[in-house]
């Protein structure tokens, strides 16, 4: 298929120092809620919609509550490790410049630890792919997962969620001279790169059977791919691709979104305890600001900052 001509070397670093300026391409804020019922206002909770599939309600989590043995157990050791990205723009990349890594993933990781210690300093980080972030939940070698995670049943079965953080939704980016308007509009045969282990590869296989879905460790993978003209577009929430798109002027984004992704921190199954916690936290950061001043920090590319995602319990 016809593409722009690009560099053939990308310089990925000078491109992230310029990304924050960027404007972004998605049509969407990311505020849909799963139940589309009208936003309650900020800080409220709701009880858990019906629940079409008997087995499970990916958006309830449990009611939020004090510390814990799980939290005693984490001041004692001085640290919360949470595993994050470190190359999904805005969401949770490396700094060039500062070397640290930051976003709007790593902004709700750090109020967590406040939380727990009362003070910054008090957070540790550990990059992981996207594949990596059950079986270290699993494992216990990490306390949390803040790693644009979609709560699903499935993954309810193997470990626990907190309530939604943030909504975002699946979309396609394609090189800025591509006729295609969407994943379905793509020419049959179309390469299409998703991280290996997550929900939006799961999906385009089953929206776009038409393409093929090449696999790569993660997003930052397939836009090198992107890049070497191994693939010919790039799927994934909104989030990650306008980070992406930030990288590479020669790209853009289509599409209405295929999906709603209720995005939650990920926290071992064993431990409830945490994750009631972890839902007091959020509610606090949902209703003082800092939720929205963060929002407008690392994601207004995607428009104004919506309400933040309305707690559901009821697990």
């Amino acid at each position: 298929m016809n593409r722009t001509t690009r560099p053939t070397t990308t310089v990925l670093a000078t491109l992230a120092l310029v990304a924050g300026a960027l404007a972004g391409c998605a049509n969407t804020t990311g505020a849909d809620d799963l139940d589309r019922a009208t936003p309650a206002p900020k800080g409220t909770t709701t009880s858990a919609p019906p629940i079409t599939d008997p087995r499970c309600n990916p958006l309830a989590s449990y009611a939020p509550a004090g510390a814990g043995p799980t939290v005693e157990a984490i001041r004692d050791r001085g640290k919360l490790v949470v595993a994050v990205s470190a190359d999904t723009y805005r969401m949770g990349a490396r700094n060039p410049t500062t070397g640290e890594i930051e976003g709007f993933d790593i902004d709700m990781a750090e109020f967590v630890a406040q939380a727990v210690f009362g003070e910054p300093g008090h957070l540790q980080l550990r990059v992981i792919t996207s594949a990596q972030r059950i079986p270290v939940l699993q494992n216990h070698e990490v306390d949390m997962v803040a790693r644009a995670f979609t709560m699903t049943c499935e993954r309810w079965e193997q470990i626990a969620f907190s309530a939604v953080y943030y909504n975002a939704g699946q979309k396609v980016l394609v090189a800025a001279d591509s006729s295609a308007e969407s994943l379905a509009t793509l020419p049959n045969l179309t390469r299409v790169c998703a991280p290996a282990g997550t929900t939006t590869l799961t999906r385009l296989k089953a929206v776009a059977p038409h393409v093929e879905a090449v696999a790569a460790d993660t997003h930052t993978g397939c836009l090198t791919m992107f890049q070497r003209g191994q693939v010919d577009a790039i799927t994934g929430d909104d989030t990650v691709l306008a980070g992406l798109a930030a990288q590479d002027p020669y790209t853009k984004i289509v599409g209405e979104a295929i999906s709603d992704e209720p995005y939650g921190l990920g926290i071992a199954a064993d431990q409830q305890d945490f994750v009631a916690f972890v839902n007091g936290v959020l509610e606090q950061v949902k209703a003082d600001g800092r939720w929205t001043s963060s929002y407008d920090q690392w994601l207004s590319v995607l428009g104004p900052a919506p309400d933040p995602p309305r707690p559901v319990y009821g697990r």
